[in-house]
C-alpha cells in the first residue's frame, strides 16, 4: 500500500524551517567560500610562496579541490544516519563541523613560521570542511521539501537553495570591505584571518536557530512504517545505500550529470573569475570582488523565481533553460571581461549567475522528488555531492591550467559548454518530478528494499 499522505506544514513554521534551512546553509556556504576566495587572493603567498605566482595559485586551488574530495564521503555518512535517525540531527553535527574547521583555518600559522606543515593543516581543515558540506545540502533541503507541499515545493525548497549565493556574498562582502579597508601588507598579514573567525559567531546563531525546527512529517511516518514492518515480518532494512543503488541508480545518474554544468559553471563564475579578472586582465582585486558582489546579490534574488517557475512549468523545462544559457554564455562571458572595465565585468558574472540559477534553484525539488523517503537523504546526497568531485572540485584547478598553458580563454569557455551538453542530455532523460507527493513515493512505485525480500 502506498504511504499515507502528509499534511502540508503550516505556512508559519514552513517560513520558520525555511528560516533554519536557509540560514544554516549560508553560514556553510560563507564557510565554504570564503576559502575559495581566500584560496584566489591570498593563500599562494602564505602557504606556498616558494612557487611562482600562479603555480602558487594552481596549489592553492589544489587544497581548495581537497575540500571536494571530501564530500561524497560525506554524503555517504551523513545520508545513511540522515535516513535512519532523521535529517535535523545531522544538520546540527554539519554545522559544527564546518564551523569549527574555518574558524580553525583562521588561527593556523602560515609557511613562514611553521613551514611545509602550514599547507598539510591547511589541506586537513579542508576535508573537514568537505565532509560537513557534503551532509549539509541533501538535509537542509529535504527539511524544506518534506515539510511544504506538492504545489509550491519548487519555490519553498529553492530557499535554502540561496544559501550558496548568500554565502557567497558575505565571504566576498567582508572580504571585499577588508580588501578596501586595510593595506595589501596588513591584509596579507592578519586581516585574511577576521573572516574566518567571523565564522564562530554565524555558528552559535545557526546552531540556535536549527535547534528549534521539528523533524520532517514525511520522515516520522515513513519511519513509523519501517518500524511497524520490522515488528510484522522481522525484516531489517537494507542500508539507505544499497536500497538507492538498487532502486534508483538511474536517478542518481540522472543527478550526476545534473549538476555538472550547474557545478562546473558556478565555480568558474565566481572563483576561477577572481584569478583570471586579476591576472589577465589586470582588474584589481576590489574591482573582481565587487563584480562577485554585485552578482551574487542578483543571483540571491532570482532562485526564488526559477524555484517558483519550475512549480509551473516544471522542473525539467527550467533547468535547461539554465543549461543551455550557460552554454551559450561562455564566449560573451570571457568577451567582455577582456574588455577590462568593471561594468563590462559585472554584466558578465551578473547574467552568468542568473542562468546559473535556473539549474540551481529546482534542483533541490528535483532531486527530492526522485528519491523514497527512507533513502532520499542518501540518494539526494549521493546524486549531488559524488559529481562534485568531477565538477566543482577540479572547475577552477582545469581553468588555471588551461589559462597556463594556452593564454586565453576559449578552452576555458569550450571546457564549460561540454559541462552544458552533458547535463541537457542528462536532464532530458530524467522524468518530470512536479507536482509528486513525497509520501507516495515510499508505495509500491519506489519500495524500500528489505533483506530477505528477494531470497
Amino acid at each position: 500500500m502506498a504511504a499515507a499522505r502528509t499534511a502540508p506544514t503550516p505556512p508559519g513554521p514552513l517560513k520558520r524551517i525555511v528560516a533554519a534551512s536557509l540560514i544554516g546553509t549560508t553560514i556553510e556556504w560563507y564557510d565554504f567560500f570564503l576559502y575559495g576566495s581566500a584560496a584566489a587572493l591570498v593563500f599562494n603567498k602564505l602557504f606556498f610562496p616558494e612557487s611562482d605566482p600562479l603555480v602558487g595559485t594552481l596549489l592553492s586551488f589544489l587544497t581548495y579541490a581537497v575540500g571536494f574530495a571530501a564530500r561524497p564521503l560525506g554524503a555517504l555518512v551523513f545520508g545513511h544516519y540522515g535516513d535512519r535517525l532523521g535529517r535535523k540531527k545531522l544538520l546540527v553535527l554539519s554545522l559544527l563541523m564546518m564551523g569549527g574547521a574555518t574558524f580553525a583555518i583562521g588561527l593556523l600559522p602560515t609557511h613562514a613560521t611553521v613551514g611545509s606543515a602550514a599547507p598539510l593543516l591547511l589541506t586537513a581543515l579542508r576535508l573537514v570542511q568537505g565532509f560537513a558540506l557534503g551532509g549539509e545540502w541533501g538535509g537542509a533541503v529535504l527539511l524544506v521539501s518534506e515539510h511544504g507541499d506538492a504545489k509550491r515545493r519548487g519555490f519553498w525548497a529553492s530557499w535554502p537553495q540561496t544559501g550558496a549565493p548568500a554565502g557567497q556574498l558575505l565571504a566576498t562582502g567582508v572580504l571585499s570591505a577588508l580588501t578596501a579597508l586595510l593595506s595589501e601588507s596588513a591584509f596579507t598579514s592578519w586581516g585574511w584571518r577576521i573572516p574566518f573567525l567571523l565564522s564562530g559567531v554565524l555558528v552559535m546563531v545557526g546552531l540556535w536557530i536549527r535547534l528549534s525546527v521539528d523533524e520532517s512529517p514525511v520522515f516520522k511516518a515513513a519511519l513509523a512504517a519501517a518500524e511497524e514492518r520490522r515488528a510484522a515480518d522481522a525484516g531489517a532494512e537494507r542500508p539507505p545505500l544499497v536500497a538507492v543503488l538498487r532502486d534508483h541508480w538511474r536517478d542518481v545518474l540522472v543527478a550526476m550529470g545534473a549538476r555538472m554544468a550547474e557545478n562546473i559553471s558556478y565555480y568558474v563564475i565566481t572563483a576561477f573569475i577572481l584569478v583570471y579578472a586579476t591576472t589577465s586582465v589586470g582588474l584589481s582585486k576590489q574591482t573582481a570582488l565587487n563584480a562577485v558582489l554585485v552578482g551574487s546579490a542578483v543571483h540571491f534574488a532570482v532562485i526564488p523565481l526559477w524555484g517558483a517557475l519550475s512549480d509551473r512549468i516544471g522542473r525539467r523545462p527550467v533547468y535547461l533553460i539554465g543549461a543551455v544559457g550557460v552554454g551559450a554564455w561562455m564566449f560573451p562571458f570571457f568577451a567582455l571581461i577582456d574588455r577590462g572595465s568593471f561594468g563590462s565585468l559585472l554584466l558578465a558574472v551578473t547574467v552568468g549567475l542568473v542562468l546559473h540559477g535556473a539549474m540551481y534553484a529546482p534542483q533541490a525539488a528535483f532531486f527530492s522528488e526522485m528519491f523514497a523517503t527512507r533513502m532520499r537523504y542518501s540518494g539526494a546526497s549521493i546524486g549531488a555531492q559524488f559529481s562534485s568531485v568531477a565538477a566543482g572540485a577540479p572547475a577552477p584547478l582545469i581553468a588555471t591550467a588551461l589559462l597556463t598553458e594556452y593564454d586565453g580563454s576559449t578552452p576555458i569557455a569550450l571546457y564549460v559548454i561540454a559541462a552544458a551538453l552533458l547535463t541537457v542530455v542528462a536532464v532530458a532523460c530524467a522524468r518530470e518530478t512536479r507536482n509528486a507527493d513525497l509520501a507516495e513515493a515510499d508505495g509500491p512505485a519506489a519500495p524500500v528494499a528489505r533483506v530477505g525480500a528477494d531470497a
